[in-house]
């Protein structure tokens, strides 16, 4: 396999009138992700099945160490202030949706959360699962939100922020092993214990 992904017609990557996704050599996407137009993905970052980043009226920007979890889908609007940009060491979890919105470094993002327009999530701070941060919300440093729309719930304590922090460098490994061990099959195989 090679050491990052290459362009091919039915791969992960594409481009929009021209323009392709700039990705770095030891970043891992999975084969069938969607990268499309201007789109940055920075160094060790991992982007997972199934997820869209459609960079088409504007860019999408990820920092370094990032994961962005099966299923998710960033998206852009066209203006100023409408990109989507993603610091570095942050998780977005599984199935979550990201718009035109801004992770500091270290936010986290739950399952199936969603963030809308504008939003930002300051270092550190958690959206929980299922929630919604609305057009324009801002959550704090170390702060958690939840609900929907999701709503300050309290202050991380020391505890939870070392707990939060142990997620992005695990898709870092996580992300060595699948660009070393992934592989197509081509038959099923007989699994005997």
């Amino acid at each position: 396999m090679p050491d990052h992904p290459v362009q091919i017609p039915g791969g992960p990557l594409w481009s929009l009138d021209g323009v392709a996704p700039v990705v770095a050599p030891d970043a891992w996407i999975a084969p069938n992700a969607t990268v499309i137009g201007r789109v940055e993905i920075g160094s060790a970052s991992s982007v997972w099945f199934n997820c869209v980043l459609r960079g088409d009226t504007n860019i999408i920007r990820i920092g370094a160490r990032t994961n962005i979890q099966d299923g998710s889908i960033l998206h852009v609007n066209a203006g100023d202030g409408m990109e989507c940009l993603i610091g570095d060491d942050v998780t977005i979890g599984h199935m979550a949706i990201i718009h035109a919105a801004r992770l500091h470094d270290r936010a986290f993002v739950g399952m199936a959360a969603v963030v809308l327009d504008q939003a930002v999530i300051e270092s550190g701070g958690v959206l929980a699962a299922g929630a919604v941060l609305t057009p324009g919300k801002r959550i704090g440093a170390g702060e958690l939100w939840a609900g929907t729309p999701a709503k300050l719930l309290r202050v991380l304590s020391e505890a939870d922020r070392q707990n939060f922090s142990l997620n992005a460098p695990a898709y870092v490994q996580n992300a060595i092993r699948f660009r070393r061990g992934l592989a197509g099959v081509t038959a099923p195989h007989d699994h005997a214990p």
